[in-house]
């Protein structure tokens, strides 16, 4: 027997740990609660004792990776580049040829300021020799030198509720979500711009017509952008108070609805880099080697006031896309590096050869 005030040593450390007990507290043992831990779970996965693969990377076993990654690049690379090769393209810059500059800006005042007041431009033909025979479907760009869609200012400016269809417009589209212009007795009538934004008033309006060898082609200028933007970002309304204004203009006009008109679709889709390609339409015949292909070119689009350039391009597609040979080339040079690491590699590990965890190679023993 034991007093009350006599505790033992484990109880003392339960009460100064947990608090009063059930008999001091004058509950029952079941209305206590059992007292919670952190603790993990007791196991292999818990407490990371599963097994594990740690390779060693030995001087042979490195070289045999490296190998085996230059034995398959090296086939890729070949394989894309052939695929760039087999794309047949041809590509011509018209914005500086005589024929479409001369006139461009009519007055000298206009070719003072690099700005047309009118916006006509002129019209020209180039012509454009093809080397090697064209597959169709040909597709048709239009190519911008030093223009920067991508400028943080230029994205921002666009509204795509309104583009949608809605009414309202965000503010992101200043400078260019309202138009002055003059009312009766001077006064100033304020009206919003559909679509409104950067990116909408600069839209694209030069036009291209194809004829290989005097024999007009048609360009297919349907089912050139994504049929998600058409279906989904472009809504079926008119535009209003949209580059109507030749003395204010930015850009082209558009031809019917928002959602009709996919030459404006493809023209908000901006670009990431300064130089770009946008495509126009698609040629659904094929072009024979020698043959020449002559372009008229409405050339209204004004890239001379900061100092861009425009090509016309034609360009077959392989399996890959586009003629790009940076793929090919990247596959090749690195397989070749990994190649000629492997061999280095092995050379080390033959010649001198090296006992493996041997104390003696440390610098500190040297």
């Amino acid at each position: 027997l034991r007093s009350r005030t006599a505790l033992t040593q484990p109880e003392t450390m339960r009460r100064a740990c947990w608090g009063k007990s059930a008999d001091d507290a004058g509950v029952t043992s079941s209305e206590t609660m059992a007292p919670t831990s952190s603790e993990p779970k007791n196991s292999r996965f818990t407490q990371q004792e599963l097994p594990a693969w740690r390779p060693i990377l030995t001087p042979a076993w490195v070289a045999g990776v490296l190998f085996c990654i230059g034995a398959l690049f090296i086939p890729l690379g070949v394989v894309c580049k052939m695929a760039s090769d087999s794309v047949v393209e041809v590509r011509y810059r018209y914005d500086n040829d005589a024929a479409c500059s001369a006139g461009f800006f009519p007055t000298p005042k206009e070719q003072l300021a690099q700005m047309s007041t009118n916006g006509s431009g002129t019209t020209c033909e180039v012509t454009i020799p093809v080397p090697k025979e064209m597959k169709a479907p040909i597709f048709v760009y239009y190519e911008l030198d030093n223009f920067y869609q991508n400028h943080r200012r230029y994205v921002k400016s666009r509204s795509d509720t309104q583009l949608a269809g809605g009414t309202a417009a965000d503010d992101f589209c200043s400078p260019q979500l309202d138009r002055n212009s003059a009312g009766v007795e001077g006064a100033v009538i304020s009206e919003r711009i559909n679509p409104c934004g950067l990116i909408a008033w600069s839209f694209f309006n030069d036009t291209y017509a194809i004829a290989v060898d005097g024999a007009p082609v048609v360009i297919d200028e349907k089912g050139i952008a994504w049929k998600s933007d058409v279906e989904y970002k472009f809504g079926s309304y008119a535009p209003s108070h949209f580059n109507d204004d030749p003395a204010t203009r930015g850009g082209g006009t558009i031809q019917g609805t928002v959602q009709q008109d996919e030459h404006f679709i493809v023209w908000m889709r901006t670009a990431a880099l300064s130089t770009f390609r946008k495509l126009w339409g698609v040629l659904r015949s094929d072009i024979p080697a020698g043959a020449v292909v002559t372009v008229q070119v409405a050339n209204r689009y004004n890239t001379y006031k900061f100092n861009g350039a425009k090509h016309v391009v034609l360009s077959t597609t392989s399996w890959l896309g586009g003629k790009n040979d940076f793929l090919g080339i990247a596959y090749l040079t690195v397989g070749a590096l990994c190649i000629a690491l492997s061999l280095v590699f092995i050379t080390l590990a033959i010649y001198p050869p090296r006992r493996q965890g041997d104390i003696n190679e440390l610098s500190w023993n040297k």
